[in-house]
């Protein structure tokens, strides 16, 4: 059976150069799971990628979108799988990285909602809060409207959950059909990597990603991001980093209160990750602390 290899942890820990490493040990090409690296323009906030970093290995679902747009979850696991199947045709093994959960689960679950209404604006924003907030909030909500569907829901089961308030949203009658489980795509099988460090090091690497932010010229990119015409209601600035510019720029922050900022909502937003992650039964966790690339690779490679 084909296969995908996912690479996935927190923000900063280290998943960009682990998987390039791995592919080019394998010969294969990389599929983005990145919910901000998607946007055009959006470079140096997101941490996409250069060029040069990507040493020739060709990356998949990076840099398509307008940030003018919306972008759903369903969007993304229809254009990702159609990369993963030319890859599997092609005989090679992709390798997912990032670190949206949401997408994660889509691309590893099938999950088959019916053909009932729905109301797309909804669900991007619920998909939207999910991403910043956690699914945990919105598996909260279902339980105050709809306690018994959140009952038979798994709060990982971030699909399910902003289905069942969409439904909810759209009819005002609970989700009718809780029986059916989460279950393993049945597309390729799925080796779930994990990369962990120690939250002293992780924080620190935070840290000091966001100090390399603004050396790139992070404030200058959200300039003229904004000059472009962008401001926070659109779904691209509100991914971490942009909005605390965008806010600095309107005069609500000092820039060091910015700085500052950024750097608690990415250490937040990691404990969240790690959250949803160790949630999956098939992960294999590998602590890359003190590791070299090799023993990363080497790891993954007995494993996978």
């Amino acid at each position: 059976m084909n296969k995908i290899i996912c690479i996935v942890g927190p923000t900063a820990v280290g998943k960009t150069d682990t998987a390039i490493a791995l592919a080019k040990r394998l010969h294969t090409e990389i599929v983005s799971a990145d919910s901000v690296q998607i946007y055009q323009s959006l470079d140096i906030g997101s941490a996409k990628p250069t060029q040069e970093e990507m040493c020739g290995i060709v990356h998949h679902m990076l840099d398509f979108v307008s940030p003018f747009d919306a972008f759903s979850v369903s969007e993304y696991v229809d254009l990702a799988k159609q990369h993963i199947k030319k890859l599997h045709e092609n005989g090679k093994t992709p390798i997912v990285v990032g670190g949206t959960g949401l997408y994660l689960n889509g691309l590893i679950y099938d999950m088959h909602f019916g053909a009932q209404a729905s109301d797309d604006a909804f669900r991007k924003s619920m998909e939207q809060i999910a991403d910043e907030e956690g699914v945990e909030s919105l598996h909260a909500r279902l339980s105050e409207i709809d306690p018994e569907a959140a009952s038979k829901i798994h709060p990982n089961n971030s699909r399910r959950v902003i289905r069942a308030l969409e439904v909810n949203h759209l009819t005002g009658k609970p989700f009718s059909d809780f029986s059916t489980a989460p279950q393993l795509t049945s597309d390729y099988a799925v080796v779930l990597i994990g990369l962990s460090r120690s939250r002293e090091s992780l924080y620190d690497r935070i840290n000091r990603r966001v100090d390399i932010m603004f050396q790139m010229g992070l404030l200058e990119e959200v300039k003229k991001l904004k000059n472009d015409g962008l401001n926070d209601r659109y779904q691209s600035m509100q991914g971490i980093g942009y909005k605390e510019v965008l806010a600095y720029l309107q005069d609500a922050y000092s820039y060091e209160e910015m700085k500052a900022l950024i750097a608690q909502n990415s250490r937040h937003y990691a404990k969240r990750q790690m959250t949803w992650f160790r949630r999956y039964p098939m992960m294999h966790w590998i602590d890359i602390e003190g590791k070299t690339t090799e023993e990363i690779i080497g790891e993954i490679l007995s494993i996978s």
